[in-house]
């Protein structure tokens, strides 16, 4: 049991009572270990240390782990590894059903094998938030009743629960059959912001022990609960799913970046701007796979929504974790959200009796870093980024020369190629029996949206009061411009509403359109007809502006060639302007009888600050989560089988047994030589997860459309492909089918390649199901960053299903590595200095990588060519424990042949590679 746990512990004296009068609630006390290095520990590594000790067992968590973390000053450039047990998981419903499923399908393989499917279940609370799955169908004028306050809600809702109803059911029978899986219902809020304002613990109060809020999880914006001090980050399905299994994560020890935060900032600027201000910054320091924590008095200046907004788009810098540790500012959040006193007061004891609670303004508190950077917040200035990526910042003064620039520039980031004479560029169009026209930079969606900026009330009462004084001024936004508001939770609706403001939102067309990503990860839902036909006659470079985390091209809309990330009242500014080709220092934004200028109509930070003090409160808070898994009535009214084993129903589009562990046996195959292989695809650098498995739209005629009308639908009833990765024939059929995908083979944008045996065009899937109908293997060539972009356990599955053996680039990104090694893919890496082009490599050469007989981390292999030519690259498998995922074919194989044997054997731990700390930039991107 725990206390025989714990008495084995070589820790086992730091235990003692937090409080006197209860002796029952205990904890491990650091300061007992009177080590003088513990006091210049940043705080991230505190809460490593703290997790090692807790769990140090001998075995899965050594001492020599707890010294080596107590030892960081001389181990951090050493890529020591050490074990992190996270307290708990979280998951979304895209990553999550899959998830699920390869649980219900690991039950059947390990009952296969003779072994006790319950084996396999969740160890660790796992929470699962549904809101991936709403797509922006409906836009103005759609109201329905809003469970949350008995107001008007969105048909959007019920259409996403008529799309996904095979896959909630599928949801709460996991609900049912998993211990320790909480589902929170469709219709509740966004992942992250749920995470921060209800299922964030900071400190657990757990099986009589304090210990703090520690998580991974399935989506790489899980960094976002960072900004409240709860040490997180996205991981892959497949590691996530370790994890829930009991199996530590293993991570090299980072370097950790300190960043000093200092001035206060100019009182017309939003965290938006701050946060796109900080992700160039840190982008050009060079923070990949390392902590960054902010300390310094500027921080003092932040709310804890505003530290969110920072952390959130941690990994567009690049970085693992940006860490805010707990102050004054975080209990007083904790209170404003509905936290009880009892929990309040054991956070604020715990965290200063292990010397983890921090005073900002107090110097002596300061750590040492491995290096320290520093951001005066009153240099910052209103920006935006794009048009491609979260990294390239625009300050909003520039934003005019700036597109009209990237219009001129050589196709790439910051570079459409439109001819000369095409710049100008005007089409005309009729919408709702009006005559409009639409140009390059003309807005066509404007979405407030996302995690990232959802969760902050200043920026969001800041739209409100944007769009309260725009209405005032007599401005408008044009009718075709797909408008929406997204909101995160409930609460949002809930304050916009008691402030006055969201009538005012409401009539420039900022209806709430649902609770979820929507927009943000690409269900922006369809553009009317018209808009569309307009921008295809034109060949327009027209622009999606969102207060999002990411704006890969292809990933928002297929339509926006342009989108910009901006604050919700930017969003809201650029709507009314209509087209980003403006100047809101010297152009107006409207005329209504005289000039308005932008400045005219934006709020202060005081006047947002003292709605918000009013208005955001408590018992909002309170009111909205305590019915939240009770909430959605048509979640409640649905049905699910308690049994053990899933019953799987082979009609379903949604949910298949996924044939990963079709054949598995006790014994080990060893690893062969990959012989003779085609390429099937060549892709150039910062290859997204966004281009390897969509999450949008399903073309219609596609393979993966193509097998959906086999199956009897219609295309209204396609969904998308985040809704189908429950379905591994439909992901294997949507892999690399994204259309801004450019294939060096075809040298062109498109989900095609060249079949190299026919010299034949064909859809990616259907080349590929060809390879693998000859028995012939494949292999990807790819340049830098391979990967990059959201934590897509499916970019790893989807190409394991269509036969790849290997992918062989120049660099990766530190969740797709682990993913390709989670599914038994081969990452290879070129030596220093070679590349594709470099080597003479086309494409059509056919590739035999030898692999030895014998396996060490990180290992040169000869790759050989049909032309004669031999050069060496790296194997990155970087841990022996990696090389023991590879000899079972991947991590899954090996817990499920763990999981089957009689005897209790303890599991090797799950060492998230060590480059799994070392995450590519994002620039990549």
């Amino acid at each position: 049991g725990r206390w025989s746990a714990v008495m084995s512990n070589p820790f086992a004296h730091l235990v003692e009572p937090l409080d006197h009068n209860k002796p029952d609630r205990k904890f491990y006390n650091l300061l007992k270990l009177r080590d003088p290095r513990y006091d210049r520990l940043p705080f991230s590594i505190r809460m490593l240390l703290e997790s090692a000790v807790r769990n140090c067992d001998g075995f899965l968590v050594k001492q020599s782990d707890v010294e080596s973390i107590l030892n960081w000053e001389q181990t951090q450039t050493q890529s020591v590894e050490v074990p992190f047990r996270p307290a708990r998981v979280i998951l979304q419903d895209f990553t999550g059903v899959p998830a699920v499923v390869d649980f219900a399908a690991m039950r059947d393989a390990v009952a296969n094998l003779g072994g006790d499917p319950e084996k396999i279940n969740p160890v660790c609370p796992a929470d699962l938030v549904i809101d991936h799955s709403i797509q922006v169908d409906f836009n103005r004028n759609i109201q329905t009743l809003c469970p949350f306050m008995k107001q008007p809600i969105p048909k959007n809702q019920d259409l996403e629960f008529d799309r996904n109803k095979e896959r909630f059911e599928f949801l709460k029978w996991g609900s049912k059959a998993f211990r320790n899986m909480r589902i929170i219902p469709p219709g509740s809020g966004i992942v992250h912001q749920v995470n921060l304002e209800y299922l964030a613990r900071v400190v657990f109060d757990q099986e009589g022990f304090y210990y703090p809020d520690s998580l991974v999880g399935t989506d790489s914006h899980t960094t976002m609960i960072n900004g409240l001090g709860v040490l997180g980050w996205g991981v892959g399905g497949i590691e996530a799913e370790a994890v829930m299994l009991g199996q530590p994560i293993s991570m090299v020890l980072p370097e950790v970046i300190g960043y000093r935060l200092q001035g206060a900032p100019d009182k017309l600027i939003t965290s938006t701007d701050i946060v796109l201000t900080v992700t160039k910054h840190l982008r050009q320091v060079g923070v990949v796979g390392k902590f960054v924590e902010f300390f310094g008095p500027g921080v003092a200046q932040l709310s804890i929504a505003d530290r969110a907004t920072i952390a959130n788009m941690c990994p567009e810098y690049g970085a693992t974790a940006a860490f805010f540790p707990v102050d004054h500012i975080s209990v007083q959040y904790l209170e404003q959200t509905g936290r009880d006193a009892e929990r309040l007061d054991y956070i604020t004891r715990y965290l200063k009796a292990v010397a983890m609670f921090r005073d900002y303004s107090n110097t002596c508190q300061d750590p040492n870093f491995t290096q320290v950077h520093e951001l005066d917040l009153s240099t910052v200035v209103p920006c935006c980024s794009g048009p491609k990526r979260p990294q390239d910042r625009v300050a909003v003064s520039d934003m005019k020369t700036d597109f009209e620039a990237c219009l001129a520039a050589k196709q790439g980031f910051k570079g459409f190629q439109v001819a000369p004479e095409r710049r100008n560029a005007e089409v005309s169009f009729r919408y709702s029996d009006q005559e409009y026209s639409l140009s390059h930079g003309s807005v066509v969606i404007a979405a407030i949206t996302s995690c990232t900026n959802t969760s902050n009330p200043s920026v969001m009462l800041g739209a409100g009061l944007l769009a309260k004084k725009a209405i005032q001024a007599g401005l408008s936004v044009k009718p075709y411009i797909k408008t929406s508001l997204s909101p995160g939770s409930g609460v949002v609706t809930y304050y916009l509403k008691a402030s006055g403001v969201m009538d005012y939102l409401f009539q420039l067309g900022f209806e709430v359109v649902g609770y979820g990503c929507m927009t943000c990860i690409g269900n922006s839902g369809p553009l009317p007809d018209p808009v569309v036909e307009a921008i295809t006659q034109g060949d327009l470079v027209a622009t999606g502006i969102l207060s999002g985390n990411r704006n890969f091209e292809g990933r928002v809309h297929p339509n926006t060639r342009a989108n910009y990330l901006a604050s919700p009242p930017l969003v809201i500014a650029y709507a009314i302007a209509g087209t980003v080709r403006i100047n809101f220092d010297t152009e107006p934004i409207g005329i209504k009888g005289k000039e308005v200028f932008l400045r005219d109509i934006w709020p202060t930070r005081e006047e947002i600050q003292a709605v918000e003090r009013e208005f955001v409160i408590p018992a909002m808070f309170k009111e909205v989560y305590e019915k939240i898994e009770k909430v959605n009535e048509r979640w409640n009214d649905l049905t699910a089988s308690s049994d053990k084993l899933y019953t799987w129903d082979p009609k379903s589009t949604y949910i298949k047994s996924p044939p990963f562990f079709s054949g598995l046996t006790k014994e080990l195959q060893s690893p062969r030589s990959i012989t003779d292989a085609y390429v099937l695809l060549n892709l150039g650098d910062s290859v997204t997860t966004d281009h390897i498995s969509p999450a949008g739209n399903i073309a219609r005629q596609s393979p993966a459309a193509r097998y959906l009308t086999s199956k009897g639908l219609h295309p209204r009833d396609f969904n998308s492909y985040g809704s189908r990765r429950g379905n591994d024939a439909v992901m294997a059929r949507g892999t690399f089918a994204n259309i801004r995908l450019l294939n060096k083979l075809l040298n062109k944008q498109g989900s095609h390649t060249l079949h190299l045996p026919s010299n034949e065009t064909l859809d990616v899937f259907d080349a590929a199901e060809r390879y693998q109908e000859a028995g012939l293997p494949l292999i990807i060539l790819a340049g830098k960053e391979y990967g990059s972009g959201s934590s897509r356990d499916w970019a790893a599955k989807g190409p394991f299903l269509l036969g790849i053996k290997a992918v062989l680039a120049e660099s990766y990104e530190r969740i797709h590595r682990s993913n390709l090694v989670g599914m038994g893919v081969i990452p290879l890496e070129y030596l220093a200095g070679d590349t594709a082009d470099s080597l003479g490599l086309t494409g059509r050469e056919r590739y035999t990588v030898v692999i030895p007989d014998t396996h060490t981390p990180r290992m040169v292999v000869d790759i050989k060519l049909d032309t004669g030519k031999t050069f060496k690259a790296r194997m990155r498998f970087d841990t022996d424990v990696e090389l023991t995922y590879f000899h079972h074919g991947g991590i899954l194989n090996y817990m499920i042949r763990k999981m089957s044997e009689n005897k209790r054997d303890r599991v090797v731990p799950c060492r998230t590679p060590a480059s799994a700390m070392r995450m590519a930039p994002l620039s990549s991107v």
